[in-house]
């Protein structure tokens, strides 16, 4: 059976180098019964693999049986795997059939045998040297005769290094190791796959197709896709069922990539730039400080915005009026027809807390008398004022002219007494 015979019948999508050489190796080693350790990432489709290995085998009219060894409690795994008789442990109230006897003649898939546990990995090792066994529970020795196929996301030859996995158990299992290539190293097959995947589901639920727009289209391929196969099958049901028919853009299509498995609120993305390398992590130190400064300059922005809009107010309505009699600029600082800077006076005051008014201990002073025009300011050589000294005249002959009284100046200069009195106090403190 060629190649695209067998995608066609396991239903294994894509034509990338790294897809067809998984597969022709496939094609090789199945007629044969030799143990094959399949290798990949989680969610690259090992089980599918597996399948195809039992599928183009002499078994392939048995049995196919799967074990996931992760799932198994450490102290269930061997009556799983070899089966108990009745009142072996507590609970135990019939004989129970072992998978390695159930799989007899067929084919025993150990999905996730990286996480068998170390006493469980020593009867196995038996069984797969001498094909005997003995229930749990029982003197008696059976045989059994079932194709071995496992598969791990784990490294096995670090495990084997840690101590966390048996060296002869470890080569027994690899006389052929298989690597499933991840997807991120087949981008050929993204684009295939996931509207594959879309018209699959789309008939399941019995809705529309979307159209995926060419930028949402970019975004597959640049995903790192940590989940593979499994995240991206997820990625287009998703699209499917909440897009109802409508085109795929970037912007619908981002939130669906989460890239759980790759660190929280990440989305791992390719980058054709190299980051420089760093040799040491952030410290959350330095982060905490960082991440203070940016608030205290917020707060700052937001104060100087403050200070705009109320110094813009201020020139409006009554307190328009009291600029022009005292000679204080009635345009913005900024304008071309702006009056000119002054010597403010330094009358000293004080605020009482009460709820109407500030008390004055010294008059405010002689009212300001500015020039009528720019012109005239740059002609006699007088400097321009900042908006902290027009903001600041404008306030003190506003508090003169209503002899201190909180809310009929605040009301006058546009602002609420409570900026009133944050900026008498800035006065205040100023001199």
């Amino acid at each position: 059976m060629d190649r695209r015979a067998v995608q066609e019948r396991f239903g294994i999508l894509g034509d990338s180098p790294a897809l067809r050489g998984a597969l022709d190796r496939i094609r090789q080693v199945a007629p044969v019964d030799i143990t094959v350790l399949l290798e990949g990432e989680s969610g690259v489709g090992k089980e599918v693999f597996a399948t195809a290995l039992h599928g183009l085998s002499q078994r392939r009219h048995k049995k196919f049986v799967v074990v996931n060894c992760g799932a198994i409690p450490e102290g269930l795994i061997e009556s799983e795997l070899f089966g108990s008789e009745k009142g072996a442990y507590t609970g135990s109230v019939e004989r129970r059939i072992g998978f390695f006897e159930e799989a007899h003649d067929g084919t025993l898939f150990l999905d996730e045998i990286g996480e068998m546990p170390i006493q469980a990995q020593v009867r196995l090792l038996r069984v797969l040297e001498t094909g005997e066994f003995s229930r749990v529970g029982s003197s008696t020795v059976q045989k059994t005769d079932a194709r071995i196929v496992a598969a791990t996301n784990k490294d096995l030859g670090k495990e084997v290094a840690e101590g966390r996995f048996r060296e002869d158990l470890y080569y027994r299992l690899s006389p052929v190791i298989i690597q499933i290539p991840p997807l991120r190293h087949r981008p050929s097959d993204i684009g295939p796959l996931f509207e594959a995947f879309m018209r699959d589901i789309a008939r399941r639920y019995d809705a529309p197709v979307p159209q995926i727009d060419p930028e949402a289209r970019q975004l597959l391929l640049r995903y790192g896709w940590p989940g593979n196969v499994r995240e991206l099958r997820n990625v287009a049901e998703q699209s499917v069922v909440l897009t109802q028919g409508r085109v795929l853009t970037p912007d619908a299509l981002r939130p669906y990539l989460r890239g759980i498995s790759a660190g929280a609120g990440t989305v791992p993305v390719k980058s054709t730039a190299t980051p420089p390398p760093r040799s040491e992590p952030a410290d959350t130190g330095e982060i905490g400080v960082l991440y203070r400064s940016i608030l205290e300059m917020r707060a700052e922005l937001r104060e100087i915005r403050d200070l705009l809009t109320n110094g813009e107010r201020a020139f409006d309505g009554p307190a328009r009026q009291i600029a022009q009699t005292s000679g204080i600029p009635t345009t913005s600082p900024f304008g071309e027809d702006m009056d000119v800077a002054y010597d403010p006076p330094t009358p000293a005051i004080t605020y009482e807390a009460s709820d109407t008014d500030f008390e004055v201990e010294d008059d405010y002073g002689p009212a300001v008398t500015l020039p009528d025009s720019l012109d005239e300011a740059l002609s006699q050589g007088l400097p321009l004022p900042t908006i902290e000294e027009a903001e600041m005249a404008l306030l003190r002959e506003a508090l003169r002219r209503y002899d201190g009284n909180r809310r009929e100046t605040a009301d006058a200069l546009g602002i609420s007494e409570r900026t009133l009195y944050r900026k008498v106090k800035d006065l205040d403190g100023d001199e």
